[in-house]
């Protein structure tokens, strides 16, 4: 049986949920970030209270399979984002590809499901991704820049003060209190 789980935004997460599912006494055949797979099938109650106990972990279970594919796309950008080094791809790509649909169709469900487009939270990530590198002082602009894809530091820099109305230098020496969790990006735009 198949389970969708929404906020699971990490490996940490995938940990977690396979630890709950298996201290519930559920032979975990797999998990995966926005799902997880077991070896039997639940009955109402029983999945009600894996919900319960996901719920207090601050996952959620999802059974509208348009919130499904929400989330679906979500995982696929912050996975890309936040834990491969290849940033430089295409999403429209690897969206389309990933989840066998249109860009398009998936754009507009997200934009509809989400009340953002799914290039506005692209950007967010992104912009997430900077304010952590900005943070660990490992990199220079010019480098996140060219890790995330940006045609130029300029433009990097326009888009982050455009995000969060600070430049990178200004966040750079403000910093510690201003990120986000990543799965509450989207809140309060």
């Amino acid at each position: 049986m198949k389970i969708a789980i929404k906020n699971m935004v990490c490996p940490r997460c995938i940990t977690a949920v396979q630890q709950l599912l298996q201290d519930a006494g559920l032979k975990v055949v797999e998990v995966n970030l926005g799902e997880a797979v077991i070896e039997e099938e639940l009955m109402t109650n029983e999945l009600s209270n894996i919900g319960d106990k996901l719920k207090d972990r601050g996952f959620e279970l999802l059974n509208d399979t348009k919130q499904q594919l929400v989330d679906k796309i979500k995982s696929i950008v912050i996975n890309q984002i936040h834990h491969l080094d290849n940033n430089t791809i295409i999403f429209s790509d690897l969206l389309s590809k990933e989840l066998h649909k249109d860009y398009s169709s998936l754009s507009k469900l997200f934009s509809v499901e989400e009340g953002v487009t799914l290039e506005q939270f692209i950007i967010l990530q992104k912009i997430e991704k900077v304010k952590e590198l900005l943070l660990y002082k490992e990199k220079t602009l010019s480098e996140i820049a060219t890790m995330l894809g940006y045609s130029s530091t300029a433009h990097l820099s326009t888009q982050f003060k455009k995000t969060t109305g600070l430049t990178p230098t200004v966040f750079k020496q403000k910093g510690e209190g201003l990120r986000k969790s990543l799965d509450d990006i989207t809140k309060n735009i």
